[in-house]
């Protein structure tokens, strides 16, 4: 589409497409929300060497990210009720990131479930897992991404309980949306979004109902969930599932050294550097300002991959720059999907791709893979710290 030009564009139309509860899920922090602008701030205080002279024509940005190739090193992460941004979303993301050639990953609360999503591509994706209390549904979790051939299992570390979301906690968020005054109203303003999600069966969290003794309702399904994130959750359990899980795992949610050294340490084939988004919590440094220090401690015993921030192809190169091996995308493709279904999810890997195309020839180098810190030059911030470790 002419008028989509980059991820705001695609941010701009999904405002105004999705119900507020669910855009604000999307686009929102914790408490102050500082993490969560910092995610995205930061990757403004790194500056590119610009390069000239240099033979550019032929750039390539194929990689792999786990032994698995991709079309450019970046993943679609998990996001939780992603169909309640558009009906059957996992689905409509999922097959635009096969049709793309960078891997999808489901959430644990997802709307569509692991098998409805594997009905409806044709290459196996990964899948997310949250630890929760009860850990024979964990067990059947991990059973069931197996069966449905799942290539990777991705275990989320970083909430063990939820944030403070206050724009969630305003909205009353729950999929489907509860019947009010004010919900409504909103819901009024964008038929598009409920007419697609009358059509649809999916609408509720499919990887929990039909699969856990009790949850057959919303009333249910809320008390079953609000009491299932588990704070005790401790490396032992992260082994336990390593004992039960056959292929990949990545841990996501490190951000700190000694955190990555553990899940090297524990049988780790990557890890996610990554503050939830900034949903978490807040006060958390940035993904991308952490990232350098855990890339080079953790070496190349594992991949390091970053997650947070990132709203453009640059973002992405800067990433590899300072030491991921790929790069999780989650706002930005859920902006795409809001705005416009699958072909928006089709758009957001297209711009990105292009842009980092654009932005590593500009850089003068031609391979995504031999992308090393030296095409950054540093940039002195306010206090006088160093950001980038390169002087110019």
């Amino acid at each position: 589409m002419a008028h989509i030009a980059c991820i705001e564009d695609l941010r701009r139309l999904a405002r105004r497409r999705v119900p507020k509860m669910f855009y604000d899920y999307t686009d929102a922090g914790s408490w102050t929300e500082t993490t969560y602008r910092a995610n995205t701030r930061d990757f403004g205080d790194l500056l590119f060497r610009q390069r000239v002279a240099v033979d550019i024509e032929r750039r390539n940005l194929r990689s792999t990210m786990i032994g698995q190739d991709v079309a450019m090193p970046v993943a679609l992460a998990p996001i939780g009720m992603c169909g309640m941004q558009h009906a059957d979303g996992e689905i409509l993301a999922a097959r635009a990131a096969e049709a793309f050639g960078v891997p999808f990953c489901l959430s644990t609360m997802s709307i569509c479930s692991i098998e409805d999503v594997a009905t409806h591509t044709s290459r196996p994706f990964w899948f997310q897992l949250y630890v929760m209390r009860d850990r024979a549904f964990v067990e059947r979790l991990i059973d069931r991404a197996g069966k449905s051939k799942c290539s990777a299992l991705v275990v989320t570390l970083d909430l063990p309980m939820l944030g403070q979301r206050h724009k969630d906690l305003r909205n009353g968020l729950s999929a489907p949306p509860k019947p009010g005054l004010a919900n409504l109203l909103d819901l009024a303003r964008k038929p598009k979004w409920g007419l697609a999600m009358l059509r649809t069966r999916r609408r509720t969290f499919g990887n929990v109902v039909g699969h856990v003794t009790g949850v057959e309702n919303m009333a249910s399904l809320e008390a079953w969930t609000s009491s299932q994130f588990d704070p005790r959750v401790t490396w032992e359990d992260i082994a336990w599932i390593r004992r039960l899980w056959q292929g990949k795992l990545v841990l996501k949610g490190i951000m700190d050294i000694e955190d990555a050294r553990r899940a090297v340490d524990v049988g780790a084939d990557a890890i996610v550097v990554s503050n939830h988004g900034g949903r978490q919590l807040d006060g958390a440094p940035s993904s991308i300002s952490t990232l350098p220090a855990i890339a080079k401690a953790v070496g190349g015993s594992v991949e390091t991959w970053l997650d947070g921030g990132v709203r453009s192809g640059q973002d992405v190169l800067k990433a590899i720059a300072l030491g991921a091996r790929g790069v999780m995308i989650g706002r930005a493709y859920l902006y795409g999907l809001g705005a416009l279904g699958e072909e928006g999810v089709r758009l957001c890997l297209e711009i990105i791709a292009k842009e980092l195309s654009l932005t590593m020839g500009f850089c003068g180098v031609v391979d995504i893979n031999a992308v090393t810190e030296e095409i950054l030059t540093r940039r002195r911030g306010a206090n006088g710290s160093n950001y980038s470790p390169n002087e110019r």
